[in-house]
């Protein structure tokens, strides 16, 4: 009996204990609530950027030359080390010359004899009209002299010209550089027969300066045409470009031509700039300058605006993405999260560009963003030192902002 007692006691003891401990919670719960996340902040400022959009082009000379046979005859001798520069009027190559100074030297003797006849028609011409006052001339004697003169004068004139069409093809038969350039390979070799029918015996390409031509999306061709027709249009922009290898070239480009027709396969307008190709070093007397840039090298194109222009900019580390897109969290009155969604701009690694979403002197958290919630209060503060100065640093370079390979237009359209 006094063993269920003492059982009883005990069970109600542990009930009385359990309530008391349900009655306190709430009360330990209010004093142990966790604190709002110290988040770092700045706000939205205007940055110097320079517009940039990228875009898929190529090298192509200006001058891009066919070296063909102008006549037919056996090659007797190749003057010119291939992969090397030329100079406009170079010999490249020696044709065999022997049938064509035979062949002048038979035209000039042909017009010697028809000036010698022609010189005796003369004297007959002469001595018709001496006659022709008195009683032995004759005018009809008189009119065949004039007549056979000038005929005479009209073959010497006749040969002449073959005489000049003779030393023509004698000339043919030293082919030379008709401009200045890298010479390629050749298609043909001495003791060989060339003739016009042969095809390209060789090709010369300028190379300075460069073509950089690129094929821009209608669209965006449109963008580009409002955004810098009214600053001076191809003087508003300048041309530089990235090699395979991702370097930057050093020389600028200027645009210079916009293309008259939209091509219907691809709706494309084709745009093409000049960039200067300077010797990197000289390899020998014979071979020639090494040049950065070649001929049909395909590259990155970045079209810039000379003059940078102010837009909204927070630190890149601050943009967050998802399905949606791109979104920042900001701090509102009431020092609680917010979460805004925004369009991005021409941004680099470190700097941001914001087109919509964002007003000038909000509160952009950008740094503890792991620990913020939408809607829960957060404990702002200046941001980080090294934060601030990378962003000091961005506004205080010159020229502003360029676009790099973080957020920003990707290159568009196809290889030309």
């Amino acid at each position: 009996m006094s063993t269920k007692m003492t059982i009883s006691r005990v069970a109600g003891a542990v009930v009385m204990g359990m309530a008391s401990l349900s009655m306190l919670s709430p009360a330990k719960a209010q004093t142990g609530q966790v604190a709002p996340p110290a988040v770092g902040v700045m706000e939205t400022v205007n940055r110097p950027v320079t517009q940039s959009n990228e875009f898929l082009g190529r090298i192509e000379s200006p001058n891009r030359v066919s070296v063909v046979a102008r006549v037919t005859a056996f090659l007797e001798k190749r003057n010119f080390v291939e992969g090397a520069e030329v100079k406009t009027g170079d010999l490249l190559y020696e044709l065999e010359r022997g049938p064509f100074e035979a062949d002048l030297a038979a035209k000039k003797a042909q017009v010697a004899q028809l000036q010698a006849t022609l010189a005796n028609a003369k004297l007959t011409t002469d001595r018709a009209r001496t006659l022709l006052g008195g009683p032995a001339g004759q005018q009809s004697t008189y009119d065949a002299a004039v007549a056979n003169q000038q005929s005479l004068e009209a073959q010497v004139q006749g040969a002449q010209a073959q005489v000049d069409l003779s030393q023509i093809n004698l000339d043919y038969t030293q082919i030379r550089s008709p401009v200045d350039g890298m010479i390629g390979r050749t298609a043909v070799t001495q003791g060989n027969v060339v003739s016009p029918s042969s095809g390209v015996l060789t090709t010369i390409v300028s190379q300075d300066p460069m073509y950089v031509v690129f094929p821009v999306s209608v669209r965006e061709a449109l963008i580009l045409r409002e955004r810098y027709v009214t600053r001076g249009g191809f003087k508003a922009v300048v041309i530089r470009i990235r090699l395979s290898d991702g370097r930057l070239y050093e020389q600028a480009g200027q645009l210079n031509f916009v293309n008259n027709t939209i091509a219907q396969n691809t709706d494309t307008i084709t745009l093409r700039g000049t960039i200067p190709n300077p010797p990197l070093y000289e390899r020998s007397a014979t071979q020639g300058s090494v040049r950065e840039l070649t001929d049909n090298e395909f590259v990155t194109v970045l079209l810039e605006g000379v003059e940078p222009v102010e837009v909204l900019a927070i630190p890149r580390a601050a943009v967050l993405s998802d399905q949606q897109g791109d979104y920042v969290y900001v701090v509102g009155d009431d020092n609680k999260a917010e979460q805004r969604r925004i369009q991005l701009g021409q941004s680099t690694s470190t700097v941001a560009s914001i087109t919509s979403g964002l007003k000038l002197g909000e509160k952009v958290i950008v740094e503890g963003l792991q620990r913020v919630r939408v809607g829960q209060p957060v404990s702002p503060g200046p941001a980080s030192a090294l934060l601030q100065s990378s962003m000091k640093a961005t506004a205080d370079d010159a020229g502003g902002q360029k676009a790099s390979n973080g957020i920003g237009p990707k290159p568009v359209g196809n290889a030309p």
